[in-house]
């Protein structure tokens, strides 16, 4: 199964790669006197999958929200393909496709109705709405399944909906937070390999929060927060190498002092 994108070539185009996909700027966020996110700042290349990995807690889901503009940044900068997002939001969010990691469909409405509701909410007309549902929904064998209600889907399924959901106009940068949270180890690994899939394929920049060190590939940016603050930014090779270590379960452990680390589903 692949999601599969039905991009322009104005989408493919350099010309709208010249700016980092996503770049933070010296931002922190507080809710109340606990600090979420401490000074953080770090920049995302286009047509890159990165990977924002960090206990629960560390602040992914603050940072998620920030990017979204579901908060406000109260100090600091937020870029999304160059366009600031409390300056200039509406530019900015129309290149953002979000998987938050809360199931947010309607259970008693079909695949069908949800995701024609969402491209409604983007202006997408329905004629265009259902061409693009049709070639989404193909790219993941689930044609046949357009009038269930969503309740009646696996969570693997459901996530594949959301992700579709989040793909529908044709977003430059793709969030997803804890997207295989609660899921089994083989539709892990399937939307995995299938979000990477977009970024090989359609140059869509993707933005993988996880708490799943099976998660990192050796080929990733890798940003890690630890309670709040980023302490590791760079490709697999350039954190290993900074830290002295050989695998990112030791790497990760140094940087941030914890001693059992995250696979294949398992919490600390």
């Amino acid at each position: 199964m692949k999601f599969q994108s039905p991009l322009t070539d104005a989408f493919r185009s350099d010309e709208r790669r010249t700016e980092a996909a996503l770049e933070l700027s010296s931002v922190s966020y507080s809710y109340g006197p606990r600090k979420a996110l401490d000074d953080v700042s770090f920049s995302i290349e286009p047509s890159r999958f990165t990977v924002l990995l960090g206990l629960n807690g560390a602040g992914k889901t603050t940072l998620f929200s920030l990017v979204s503009h579901l908060f406000s940044a109260r100090t600091g900068r937020i870029r999304v393909f160059g366009q600031d997002i409390d300056r200039n939001s509406g530019p900015a969010l129309r290149r953002l496709g979000i998987v938050f990691q809360a199931r947010t469909l309607h259970l008693d409405l079909s695949i069908r109705q949800n995701l024609l509701y969402h491209a409604a909410l983007h202006g997408i007309g329905t004629r265009i709405a259902r061409q693009r549902i049709d070639e989404l929904l193909h790219s993941v064998d689930m044609s046949d399944r357009l009038e269930e209600k969503v309740r009646g889907l696996s969570g693997g399924q459901v996530r594949r909906i959301e992700i579709i959901r989040a793909l529908l106009h044709r977003p430059s940068l793709l969030l997803l937070d804890e997207a295989t949270v609660g899921l089994d180890i083989k539709s892990r690994a399937t939307i995995l390999k299938d979000i990477r899939g977009l970024v090989e394929r359609d140059n869509i920049s993707v933005l993988w929060a996880t708490h799943l060190i099976d998660e990192v590939g050796n080929a990733d940016h890798i940003l890690v927060l630890d309670k709040a603050r980023l302490v590791a930014d760079g490709t697999v090779a350039d954190v290993l190498a900074r830290t002295s270590t050989e695998t990112i379960n030791q790497a990760f452990s140094k940087l941030t002092g914890v001693t059992e680390v995250m696979v294949r589903g398992a919490r600390p």
